[in-house]
């Protein structure tokens, strides 16, 4: 049972005696306990009909116990259990699994880490209730997740936009959500985002990023890399140079898978560096200009200037000047 299923069957108040759910994403076990919590029962009702426990404040005999309470005046008795990766062990659930209490619902978020399914648990828990995955989101995918989350809610996003929130917050959907719902505050519906209006609302320079700084790397155009690192040097809590170096090194090292493969359209380019097709476009104008032996260059000096950055063989060079050093190796 996937996400929107769970969702769409407690909307219709088709409920299960325990939902298991587990993953590296928080985002989405976050959102199926949060909805549990604040829409199966009143207000008056929670009262004394929902308990929230923490695995690492808990025991699985006590959350057990609570199990077996009946509803005081409600259709449920509601039992959360957040931070389960905390508990000791799920010993006694298996057992409590064989004849649930139909009038319970017991949630166990058992986040950051996967759950075997393989276990006599947890085929047990698939078999009597719900047993959700969620997976991490790999960060190719990100955009799209934007484009769909707010196709769901009436709004568009431009393809450049995206990748600028992308690369900006990574693949932390509960934060790129928050982002997200700041900006949709003071949009209509219907509108459409572009990198104006993430830069206006977020902080994040349309002109001035990563993801351009790498484009100017790749096409070689020395005075729009220097201006993007002038830019960096003099902001340099929002850019530091330990943040760009590891994705500048991504990108030049998937420049070099770039220059191996045969098929070198822009889907094949995609599809094998595992990136966003419209970013694909972006390998493939580098791979013109910079070739395997350039590139085994570029990679040394990102790597000379990580540990400089962090202190080795580096006694006062200030970051702004190591950046401007370090980008005049990549572009001579």
């Amino acid at each position: 049972m996937n996400y929107q299923d769970i969702i769409s069957n407690l909307k219709k108040r088709i409920f299960h005696p325990v939902y298991f759910l587990t993953g590296e994403e928080p985002y989405y076990i976050d959102e199926i306990a949060d909805y549990i919590e604040n829409h199966i029962l009143t207000e008056n009702e929670q009262e004394f009909n929902q308990i929230v426990l923490y695995g690492r404040d808990s025991t699985m005999p006590a959350i057990i116990s609570n199990c077996k309470r009946y509803p005081m005046m409600a259709s449920h008795f509601v039992v959360i259990v957040r931070e389960a990766q905390d508990l000791d062990n799920f010993e006694g659930l298996e057992q409590y699994m064989e004849k649930p209490l139909e009038s319970t619902i017991l949630v166990i978020c058992y986040k950051y880490k996967k759950f075997d399914g393989r276990t006599r648990l947890a085929k047990k828990l698939k078999e009597k209730g719900v047993f959700f995955e969620s997976p991490k989101i790999y960060d190719n995918k990100i955009p799209d997740w934007i484009n769909a989350y707010l196709k769901d809610r009436g709004y568009k996003i431009t393809p450049k936009a995206s990748i600028l929130l992308t690369e900006f917050l990574g693949n932390n959907l509960g934060k790129i959500v928050n982002e997200l719902n700041k900006i949709l505050i003071s949009l209509k519906e219907g509108s459409d985002i572009d990198e104006d209006i993430i830069e206006q609302n977020i902080g994040i320079s349309k002109d001035f990023n990563v993801f351009e700084l790498q484009k100017a790397l790749g096409q070689r155009n020395i005075l729009k890399a220097n201006q993007i690192v002038k830019y960096f040097a003099a902001n340099p809590r929002e850019n530091p140079l330990l943040k760009i170096i590891p994705i500048l090194h991504q990108f030049f090292v998937k420049l070099m898978i770039y220059n191996q493969l045969k098929d070198k359209s822009q889907q094949s380019v995609a599809a094998a560096l595992g990136v966003h097709p419209f970013i694909a476009r972006e390998y493939i104008d580098a791979g013109k200009n910079l070739k395997m032996s350039k590139l085994s260059e570029i990679i040394s000096v990102l790597r000379e200037y990580d540990l400089r950055a962090k202190g080795l063989n580096n006694e006062s060079t200030t970051e702004g000047e190591l950046m401007r050093e370090m980008v005049y190796k990549i572009l001579h």
